[in-house]
């Protein structure tokens, strides 16, 4: 599959990217590349082939959940500039 410079341009105005025009041609040439890959992934015949792994049959071992730090919640606030009510007070950044 081919891409022109329209197309990269395309694609780098959905992607909200700045792409200098000396780079287009490369970056068409990237992406054809890219893309005549694939094309030629999807060409082979797998079929009969077993996959080797799969994620979703993958088991994660999981750890009993244990409570090990303790609320310190009030040593944090005590050492904070300001703090209302278990808040922290910051100053306005957006006007």
């Amino acid at each position: 599959m081919s891409i022109d410079v329209d197309e990269v341009k395309k694609i780098a105005r959905l992607a909200c990217l700045q792409v200098d025009d000396a780079d287009l041609p490369s970056y068409a040439t990237s992406l054809s590349n890219i893309l005549d890959l694939v094309e030629q992934m999807n060409a082979v015949d797998t079929t009969g082939v077993t996959p080797m792994s799969h994620p979703i049959e993958a088991v994660q071992r999981l750890r009993e959940d244990v409570v090990t730090d303790t609320n310190r919640r009030d040593d944090f606030m005590a050492i904070a500039p300001a703090s209302e009510d278990g808040l922290y007070l910051v100053p306005k950044v957006i006007e």
